[in-house]
């Protein structure tokens, strides 16, 4: 089930996909980065031409609408909206560290605190 978190690059909380759900993601992103490619082979079209047009990676955007309720727009922030890429949340401040191995919080500054041994 999607989790909410703080996501650093698009600076909000929006749904974060599990692992199994990421498994359903990740081919139709990939499907959308072949299609594309044909498609500038074809006729030249940029990536922000093709974003614009809103035809670039309809149907990962449509699952994760379809998962999260959360409607995204951008197909390049899809990428890291999976749970795992996230470290533990920063004793401090709360939000989500940047990795599993950040050795501070991106977001408040303060070193990471490690469990005792």
């Amino acid at each position: 089930m999607p989790q909410n978190l703080y996501c650093w690059r698009c600076d909000m909380e929006l749904p974060m996909l599990d692992e199994e759900e990421w498994a359903q993601l990740a081919p139709l992103l990939k499907v959308a980065v072949s299609e594309f490619m044909e498609e500038h082979r074809k006729t030249g079209v940029s990536l922000r031409e093709a974003q614009d047009a809103g035809v670039l990676g309809r149907r990962a955007l449509a699952f994760y609408r379809d998962l999260t309720g959360f409607e995204e727009t951008n197909l390049n922030a899809l990428w890291h909206h999976q749970i795992a890429q996230y470290g533990p949340p920063c004793a401090h401040c709360g939000k989500p560290l940047r990795t599993p191995r950040a050795k501070l919080c991106a977001a408040c500054g303060r070193d990471r605190v490690l469990p005792a041994d």
